[in-house]
This record gives structure tokens, C-alpha cells and sequence, in this order.
């Protein structure tokens, strides 16, 4: 398989992750919304659980810094996180990632 995380222009192809780093007290959650053009961080959120709630706020920061136009492709690792309903907002501008994938 041949996976190209490439796009032509800004705000049409966006990577999301959702990581986890120990501190001194627990873990701090972090994710991320990532701009193939740019490798630019276009959205985050940080939290002490890994809820829904965190890829919800960094996709929400990300639509508001992007602005971005139909058709933008999101490409997360789809686990229990990017499952809910987070997408739902945003479903008229989102596209699924094409193939081969």
C-alpha cells in the first residue's frame, strides 16, 4: 500500500492524531490537526482524559483558523475518538480519503 499525504494547496488535505505524554502528575492528552500543504498544527486540543471532546475542539479550531472550502479531505486513525459525532458538523465540507489507502 501507498499512502501519499500530499496536497496541492492549503486546507485540503488534513491529518489528525491523538497522542498521549506522561508529566510529572498523569497524562496529558494532545491532539492535533495537521495541514499536509503547510505541516502546519492548524487545530489542537489538550486535556487530561482522551475524550471525544478533545479531537471535536481541535478539528473546531482547525475549521475556524482554515476556513477551509468543500471537498477537504480528513484523514484520522478513526479510533473510539474520531468515531462520535465530532464529524457530524462539519460533514458537508469533509470527503472520504481517496484510495488506495
Amino acid at each position: 500500500m501507498q499512502r501519499v499525504f500530499a496536497a496541492d494547496a492549503p486546507d485540503r488535505w488534513w491529518v489528525a492524531d491523538l497522542t498521549q505524554h506522561p508529566t510529572g502528575e498523569d497524562w496529558l492528552h494532545l491532539a492535533t490537526v495537521i495541514d499536509a500543504f503547510s505541516r502546519r498544527v492548524v487545530g489542537w486540543a489538550m486535556g487530561e482524559r482522551p475524550t471525544t471532546e478533545l479531537p471535536t475542539d481541535a478539528l473546531n479550531m482547525a475549521f475556524w483558523n482554515g476556513r477551509p472550502a468543500g471537498g477537504l479531505v480528513h484523514h484520522a486513525d478513526h479510533g473510539a475518538q474520531y468515531t462520535d459525532c465530532h464529524l457530524r458538523a462539519h460533514r458537508g465540507l469533509l470527503q472520504p480519503l481517496p484510495a488506495p489507502f
